[in-house]
């Protein structure tokens, strides 16, 4: 594809020829011949000093976005946003279809991915993927339900179409950058999914990642303190999350939130939900077991009951989404009730380690303060003896949610124990004291290697008790200043529980 027909009603000054494009890329080390180099200023790096490695390489046009001089022979169009600019230019290259692909967008601090595996789940029922032991009035297709059998999902946890892992290995964050998102949603789109379940970052919004997409329906789940080393203010985030509602046909909106009722303006066709406020859609007689919960949903004037076997009432939020969602979508009721019920929980997402001790063992993502805060009451719903909670904080993030994770860990756990999580670049130890030093009053220790926190944690637990492990949910890894070693914690929690001879 040629230079100006990717560049094609987008405002730029071409300097050089008109040249063919095969191939698109930020990163030097991926460039191959009339690769298209788009220079990217990022947080740390900024692609236009790799403009002559990157022309060494293969490179034959550049994207950028500043004055700067580059080796004869190659082509530059300048433009005012080079990011901006590429999410224009990658949907052109690899030529994805919005208008035949249904996309469900998904945003929030708390709850992105459970709710976009729930969401695959439910679509994939109704499309007649996993239709199991339905009377056959109730087993149809659905033709408000465009498309194939087949759902993507692009999320945190991972890329796929229904249960086929998709073989993408250059995927790094939640939400692709844009040349990688294309990429994958037209590979899904080639193999069949005509709709597609995506988690939407702010980080994603803020930086044009997702600029040119169209979403059928959104889910806005809640919005709490998180990613203020990038945004800087909850206005700024809250309004980096707007975005997306901006490029949606219909959004869904959790009004209990206290953002709830901004984000609710933003789309022209609203349905809020809820469990405390009025709403379109509330949860009606919650009933919360060890097992899961239960509620009633008001839907067209008639009661319908949802079961669902994970725990949590912010379980229960991220199901009413969906559910919302869903019947947007046009969904039948009694599917969406199936789907509800057999759900899977999601990996490191309120994680059962199974053990013969008798205690309770919970791995969850939670590692913002309202998400620790949610599955601490959880667990004391359900737990007759005490709850021990081992969480820590990431290095080069956030650093003012720290005490704030401390206070809350201390005064609502029977015992912390605050370790490393990620500390990157920064000093284990410092981050352990800036957690300590929100601590006003309640039992905890500092144990600065995860393991030996983990250890401490299920040796001091007795039968009855539950052990909360926070923080890194389903990631595999522990990355330091120097090296990033594996580290699985529900897999470092079975070691231990194999070696213990209580």
């Amino acid at each position: 594809m040629k230079l100006t027909e990717l560049l094609k009603d987008f405002e730029y000054e071409l300097f050089g020829e008109d040249v063919e494009i095969n191939h698109l890329t930020i990163d030097s080390r991926n460039v191959r011949k009339n690769t298209l180099f788009i220079c990217i200023e990022g947080f740390r790096v900024d692609g236009h000093n790799f403009i002559e490695e990157a022309s060494k390489a293969g490179a034959v046009a550049f994207i950028v976005s500043k004055d700067i001089s580059v080796p004869k022979g190659v082509s530059v169009a300048k433009v005012s946003n080079s990011r901006y600019a590429m999410a224009f230019i990658a949907h052109r290259f690899y030529g994805f279809d919005n208008t035949s692909t249904r996309l469900i967008g998904i945003t929030g601090t708390n709850g992105k991915t459970s709710s976009a595996f729930y969401m695959q789940k439910v679509l994939m029922e109704a499309l007649g993927g996993e239709i199991n032991n339905l009377n056959e009035d109730i087993n149809t297709f659905n033709n408000t339900i465009k498309g194939t059998k087949k759902v993507g999902l692009i999320g945190t946890v991972d890329t796929k179409i229904n249960d086929e892992q998709l073989k993408i290995d250059f995927a790094t964050s939640t939400t692709p950058d844009s040349i990688e998102l294309m990429q994958i949603l037209s590979i899904m789109s080639e193999k069949g999914a005509q709709n597609i379940v995506m988690e939407v970052t702010s980080h994603a919004l803020l930086l044009h990642k997702v600029e040119n997409l169209r979403f059928a329906v959104s889910i806005f789940t809640n919005l709490t303190r998180d990613h203020l080393d990038l945004h800087g203010t909850m206005e700024n985030y809250r309004d980096a999350k707007a975005k997306l509602f901006a490029q949606s046909d219909v959004s869904v909106i959790n009004i209990d939130d206290e953002y709830g009722s901004f984000m609710a303006k933003i789309c022209p066709k609203t349905y809020t939900y809820s469990v405390d406020k009025e709403s379109d859609f509330k949860a009606l007689n919650l009933i919360f077991t060890e097992s899961g919960s239960a509620f009633d949903l008001k839907i067209d004037g008639k009661l319908y009951n949802f079961e669902l076997p994970i725990l949590g009432k912010f379980s229960v939020y991220n199901a009413l989404g969906v559910i919302v969602a869903a019947i947007v979508l046009g969904v039948e009721v009694p599917i969406i009730q199936h789907s509800i019920k057999n759900l899977n929980s999601v990996p490191g997402r309120i994680e059962k380690v199974e053990n013969s001790l008798g205690i309770n063992l919970i791995v969850d993502y939670a590692h913002t303060p309202d998400s620790l805060i949610s599955i601490i009451n959880t667990a004391l719903e359900f737990t007759k003896g005490r709850v021990i909670t081992v969480f820590g904080c990431g290095g080069d993030r956030d650093k003012t949610k720290r005490p704030i994770m401390g206070k809350i860990s201390a005064e609502n756990s029977n015992l912390t124990i605050i370790t490393s999580d990620n500390p990157r670049t920064e000093d284990p130890l410092q981050i352990l004291k800036d957690i300590e030093a929100g601590i006003e009053k309640g039992e905890y220790v500092l144990i600065e290697d995860r393991e030996e926190a983990i250890k401490f944690a299920i040796n001091n637990a007795k039968k009855g008790d539950t052990v909360i492990i926070a923080g890194k949910g389903h990631e595999n890894y522990q990355i330091f200043k120097d090296k990033t070693i594996e580290f699985d914690d529900a897999e470092v929690a079975r070691q231990i529980l194999g070696h213990c001879k209580k």
